[in-house]
């Protein structure tokens, strides 16, 4: 039993499935799943991004050039590009992590995280199921979240400039 099953069974509890609010897990569309392998996101992606997409690792605090990103525009997913918040929802947490306060309409996922022992709402990149971080209850209004990213996982992309094209 590892430690995840063993906090399951200690606390009687299930990690509870990825969800998102939105219906993109099942649309047949350009924001529908993408699968692939660990070993193909491995292929494609620097070591430190993969770890924490496909690891669920989290990246040092202070890190990310990101966090001090203050440009418009959109912040995509490193694996899989698509959108997943735009610079308007960005704030400074001073936590270290890029932090939002709100993502764009289905564009994560959530599940309950026991890796501390109590719970935790991570959230993942709706199209590819990368790691992107956690949700919190102390950001700002009008929603209250702070959505703390882990820098590696995001890429930055300029308003006006192109995003880049959805992986397949």
């Amino acid at each position: 039993m590892d430690r995840r099953q063993s906090l399951k069974w200690l606390f009687g509890l299930s990690a509870l499935p990825l969800t998102n609010a939105g219906s993109a897990w099942a649309k047949n569309s350009p924001g529908s799943r993408l699968l692939k392998s660990k070993s193909d996101w491995a292929a494609l992606l620097p070591p430190p991004a993969y770890r924490v997409l496909f690891e669920e690792d989290t990246e040092r605090a202070g890190t990310s050039p990101l966090n001090r990103e203050k440009r418009d525009g959109s912040f995509v997913c490193a694996a899989c590009y698509l959108p997943l918040f735009d610079s308007t929802k960005k704030y400074e947490s001073g936590t270290g992590w890029p932090s939002f306060w709100q993502p764009l309409p289905e564009a994560v996922g959530t599940k309950t995280d026991f890796k501390i022992l109590y719970p935790r709402t991570e959230y993942h990149c709706a199209r590819c199921g990368g790691h992107q971080g956690h949700i919190f209850d102390d950001g700002p209004q009008p929603t209250g979240k702070r959505y703390c990213n882990n820098g590696v996982a995001l890429k930055f992309v300029p308003r006006g400039d192109k995003l880049p094209e959805l992986r397949t």
